[in-house]
């Protein structure tokens, strides 16, 4: 049975709304303040707000990125939180979309259809039949995914299909993009490209690869633009 997540909090991941909605290429934040917010929240965050501040640990941000992707097929907010607040419960976990088994997706295929039978839910007719589009949207999301199986609960991510070698691990640098085999972040490698502005100096100013260094500062181009 999946648990909530690892026990250390230091291995949670750290990300502020902004940079989840950066990460997630979101335009609007508000969006996630809506989802995690103290009405009603369909997202149940690992962090407790600290003066205000919303931070989301890297399980929070794969909640996030299945919100928003079940969002844009026109899946009801109201819908999706009552699915959510099921998950929790029938699934034992606090982060039911950010599993993936064969068992569990289709345990969340049936709670999205006994939520909707119970609501009433007009929109959800893409889930009629044999769920393709269901399917379809979970075989995008566990793109560039891997799973720990212990847990079932997502263990690393490839944010950017173009850069395969950076990843989103929350046991490096508290899961901030990292690339290589020294996980460095991407984003202090584009720091100092933009001030030195020569990908061989931030190679080798760091001791990794010119394509290492190349792919970091793609990487941060891609998600900015």
């Amino acid at each position: 049975m999946p648990v909530a997540s690892h026990s250390d909090p230091l291995l949670r991941g750290f990300y502020t709304v902004s940079e989840a909605a950066r990460l997630l290429r979101i335009g609007d934040k508000q969006r996630i303040y809506r989802w995690i917010g103290r009405d009603n929240p369909v997202i149940i965050r690992d962090y407790d707000p600290v003066d205000g501040s919303q931070e989301l640990s890297f399980w929070d941000l794969f909640e996030v990125r299945f919100v928003e992707t079940f969002r844009l097929q026109g899946f009801s907010l109201q819908y999706l939180r009552k699915v959510a607040t099921k998950a929790r419960i029938e699934l034992k976990t606090d982060h039911p979309f950010a599993l993936s088994d064969a068992r569990y997706m289709t345990d969340r295929k049936r709670i999205f259809r006994t939520t909707a039978e119970e609501t009433g839910e007009k929109t959800h007719d893409v889930l009629s039949g044999q769920y393709e589009m269901y399917e379809a949207i979970e075989r995008i999301l566990a793109k560039g995914v891997e799973f720990n199986p212990r847990t079932l609960l997502v263990e690393e991510w490839v944010p950017v299909a173009e850069c395969p070698n950076v990843i989103i691990n929350p046991r490096y640098a508290f899961g901030q993009p990292v690339v290589g085999s020294k996980k460095v972040p991407t984003a202090a490698l584009y720091r100092l490209f933009k001030a030195e502005g020569r990908i061989e100096k931030v190679a080798s100013w760091y001791e990794i690869s010119t394509e290492d260094a190349e792919e970091a500062i793609e990487f941060e181009v891609r998600i900015a633009a």
